[in-house]
């Protein structure tokens, strides 16, 4: 019997980024995410973006993880009206401001510029769409609900968060949708952790559902062992050494850089590492590191014993040569040292941040190597590099590109295709499958792999509706 709701795939359908799903229930409306679309003119993309649905009628949002493409439009829906709550758990509401905040000062800076190339150009300036005044706005309209807590968001729902494994804080959605005469649930994978990931357990299994949106970022292949990705992760960084360079890391500041400074003080630890400098070119990741040091101790215990962790010491104890580089002035220095770091900079895709300043000076160099270490979305220049452009623009500038380009999946902080699958098998009562978080044709081989296993699953396009 249905329950009278409906669910849009507002974002994040048949691509990686911009998740975010509406939910209508009895008169009333909620999002799932509210994430930003990655690889655009950011700023553009600002000043020409509309909601598909009034902010201001917007009665709640439930998070799944800090992550901003499923985060980073709630500012900017803020900024438009709304006055809703925000539910997540503990975890991701420490994060959420730090990334909030990072991700409007770039683009009120990319508008400063933008705003002063126009006004040279005798064309139009654009007013910013959001301040940050936002960013604190929507800290101000959080409430957080801890893993297995039962929380009644509104009327007719009950929500519980599950553990994704995917990121501190990261969760999965649990929905019980009442209607007049029914209830349904609907679950919410939000992004499924990869098991192999360092400090974090694997994502829950969910015993039952009705609906099931799963996201599908690998659903095409599986990712090597991880006991093979150190070793192809240590051989890149001896390889750097001896051949005169140094390594250049383009890293999430949330989740992948802590988890990259972990490998690096565990090969430290066995005596490995040779290089004797590593810098965090990030503010942000700096910020979140220092955050995951205060959750270490309630992290997997076995994979901080490997590293020599005892009760109170934080990563940057643990990788004695780490260097935290906070202000401009320091990114800048690091490009006098030519041999022997380790630079882990953001953005994870290239697309903005320090990693691009640092490229613009080191991609031509053949001494060089640049590690990838995440999923690189469509559109971006880490996607362009990982698939093989010998030219590149940046600044304005053509450059050649002859640093060794590595690609190490293994680190990946999302499920490979058979951790989707059988979370997805686990999952009793018939559901139905929506694939979403996953580009295409990764879609269409896990829509065929989880067939043989008798679901059915569906991929619905950008906003597709469906009733239930």
């Amino acid at each position: 019997m249905p329950v009278n709701a409906s669910l849009t795939f507002v974002g994040a359908a048949q691509q990686v980024t911009g998740s975010c799903y509406l939910l209508q229930l009895n008169q009333q409306q909620f999002l799932l995410d509210c994430g930003m679309v990655q690889g655009a003119d950011q700023v553009r993309e600002w000043h020409t973006f509309r909601f598909p649905f009034k902010p201001k009628e917007i009665d709640a949002v439930i998070l799944s993880h800090a992550h901003i493409d499923h985060s980073g439009l709630l500012p900017l829906l803020v900024a438009k009206g709304f006055k809703g709550k925000i539910y997540c758990t503990p975890g991701t509401a420490e994060l959420l401001p730090v990334l909030l905040k990072d991700s409007v000062n770039l683009y009120l800076k990319d508008l400063e510029w933008q705003n002063k190339k126009a006004a040279r150009a005798g064309k139009k300036i654009h007013e910013p769409v959001m301040a940050l005044r936002d960013v604190e706005r929507v800290s101000e309209l959080v409430q957080t609900l801890s893993y297995n807590k039962r929380g009644f968001p509104l009327l007719g729902v009950e929500l519980e968060f599950a553990d994704a494994g995917h990121i501190l804080g990261s969760a999965i959605v649990q929905l019980w949708l009442k209607g007049k005469h029914a209830m349904r649930k609907l679950v919410f994978s939000g992004d499924l952790g990869n098991p192999a990931t360092v400090l974090l357990p694997a994502a829950t299994v969910i015993d039952q559902a009705d609906i099931v949106l799963m996201e599908s970022t690998y659903g095409n292949r599986d990712h090597q062992p991880l006991a093979n990705t150190i070793e192809e992760f240590a051989t890149a960084l001896s390889e750097a050494f001896d051949g005169g360079g140094n390594v250049f890391i383009p890293a999430f500041a949330l989740g992948r850089s802590q988890e990259i400074l972990y490998y690096l003080a565990l090969l430290y630890r066995q005596g490995r590492l040779k290089q004797r400098l590593v810098f965090l070119d990030s503010p942000m990741a700096i910020s979140i590191t220092k955050i995951y040091d205060e959750y270490l101790h309630r992290l997997e215990q076995a994979d901080l014993d490997r590293i020599g962790y005892k009760k109170g010491m934080t990563l940057e104890q643990l990788l004695p040569m780490l260097k935290l580089s906070e202000s401009v002035e320091d990114s800048m220095a690091i490009n006098r040292v030519t041999h022997g770091a380790i630079i882990i900079a953001g953005s994870g895709m290239c697309n903005g941040g320090r990693i691009v300043h640092h490229l613009k000076h080191n991609l031509w160099k053949n001494t060089n190597h640049l590690i990838f270490v995440g999923f690189q979305a469509r559109g971006t220049l880490g996607r362009r590099l990982v698939d093989g452009e010998k030219r590149v623009k940046m600044f304005g500038q053509e450059i050649v590109v002859k640093a060794k380009i590595h690609t190490i999946g293994g680190f990946s902080a999302h499920a490979g295709q058979a951790e989707l699958l059988q979370w997805a098998k686990a999952i009793a009562g018939e559901p139905a499958f929506y694939l979403v978080h996953g580009e295409p044709e990764a879609q269409r081989v896990l829509q065929d792999k989880l067939a043989d296993l008798g679901i059915r699953a569906q991929i619905p396009a950008k906003s597709e509706v469906i009733d239930f």
